[in-house]
């Protein structure tokens, strides 16, 4: 298990970060593509959310097509894919060229979390699973900072070769996951059987081992399991989790911005929430782990994350609300480390490569909701109406993780 970590999580690590990168950069190209493009704040809503539309449309049958092509031609595809659209992305020109390619971008990025997920549960086995899944999603904050902190040097470069800073982000920023894409091609192997650097017998122990938790039955059969009221209840979860995290993350620099801070002011201090998230999000997942425990710490994350995007609102433009706002994305954040240690304890061997899709695939429509909830309500820089349908929200996620951890000991009893 040793090889199998350090073979594959830094590769998966590295590959998601890009994925978030990719996803996030237009909350900071919006600082001063908004006014070339003359996108009105619900136009921008639009357009960061539609992104989730067409992911929520396609990640299903994606993830069906990955288990039966493997992973490495699969996830490739879709890297070399959303690389490319993303590089397009400097071509738009206005509100409807803005929109066609964020929707193009969810079709191309449709079924990589889940798939990376999946690949997962086909690589570790259950006792092995938390503390993957926490490395892998350790980098989706990673991914938010950095981003944060590119878009300093990158929207500098506004006017170098006839091109816009925006233009030169979503250009450069499209280039890394073009080359992942290609290597994965390449070298990704799709199952321990596949594993060249792993003995013989080391291919056949872990083959065995992860047997349970690999997927089983026809097309029919994991659409079926899509209807589980389990799954229904994960989906909810994770749509009002991601309501508020991408209510928060998609318009954190116009916040910021509308506070009075110029653009390379934006770019370093959005990193701070999502450095402390990335830190807080480790060391609660490791918590855990340690404690063997998944619902009350998610409960907690979420509840940790209401308050303080109710607290951020109510402080206004201040060093207190950055700090609230921080505390808050640790909540956020955390949860999904401990949130997707729950579906493989919680559904069939049959349900996992549909139910994980649905549930990633319908949690995602947060991501269209929560930007247009706070782009809709927001009162020229006033974003603090946002805030408290985002802690809303929050809290909603919180109270449904209760009803599926009591749902849980129901079953048992």
């Amino acid at each position: 298990m040793t090889k199998v970590m350090w073979r594959l999580l830094p590769l998966m690590a590295l590959m998601f970060l890009v994925n978030q990168l990719d996803r996030v950069n237009v909350s900071f190209a919006a600082l001063t593509m908004n006014r070339d493009l003359g996108l009105s704040t619900l136009d921008y809503a639009w357009g960061a959310g539609i992104f989730f539309i067409a992911y929520f449309a396609f990640e299903v049958p994606s993830n069906l097509i990955l288990e039966r092509v493997g992973a490495r031609r699969w996830i490739g595809r879709i890297m070399i894919s959303w690389g490319l659209v993303t590089c397009a992305t400097m071509l738009v020109k206005g509100p409807a060229s803005f929109l066609t390619m964020r929707f193009l971008l969810g079709m191309a990025e449709a079924g990589f979390v889940p798939g990376l997920l999946l690949y997962i549960a086909w690589w570790f086995p259950p006792q092995y699973r938390a503390r993957a899944t926490a490395i892998f999603f350790f980098c989706a904050p990673v991914g938010n900072a950095v981003a944060g902190l590119l878009s300093v040097p990158l929207l500098a470069m506004d006017g170098i070769a006839g091109l816009r800073g925006w233009q030169w982000m979503f250009l450069t920023e499209g280039v890394p996951a073009l080359l992942l894409g290609l290597y994965v091609l390449r070298r990704l192997p799709d199952r321990p059987r596949n594993a060249s650097w792993l003995a013989p017998q080391e291919r056949e122990w872990l083959e065995q081992q992860v047997e349970s938790g690999a997927p089983h039955g026809g097309v029919i059969a994991q659409l079926r399991a899509i209807l589980n009221r389990r799954t229904a209840l994960l989906s909810a979860i994770y749509l009002t989790r991601n309501i508020a995290m991408y209510g928060v993350s998609l318009f954190l620099p116009l916040i910021l911005s509308g506070a009075g801070l110029s653009d390379g002011q934006v770019g370093l201090t959005a990193a701070i929430p999502f450095a402390c998230a990335a830190v807080g999000a480790v060391i609660w997942g490791a918590h855990s782990d340690r404690h063997n425990e998944r619902h009350w710490h998610t409960i907690a994350a979420m509840a940790l994350a209401a308050a303080c995007l109710a607290l951020a609102a109510m402080t206004g433009a201040s060093v207190w609300s950055l700090a609230a706002v921080s505390l808050a994305a640790v909540g956020l954040y955390a949860q999904a480390v401990c949130f997707w240690s729950l579906p493989p304890l919680m559904l069939s061997a049959t349900a996992a490569a549909a139910g994980i899709a649905a549930i990633n695939a319908t949690g995602n429509l947060g991501g269209f909701l929560g930007p247009y909830l706070v782009g809709a309500s927001a009162r020229g820089g006033d974003f603090s109406i946002g805030l408290y349908l985002m802690a809303g929200c929050a809290a909603l996620s919180a109270g449904l993780s209760y009803l599926l951890m009591r749902l849980r000991w129901e079953t048992k009893a």
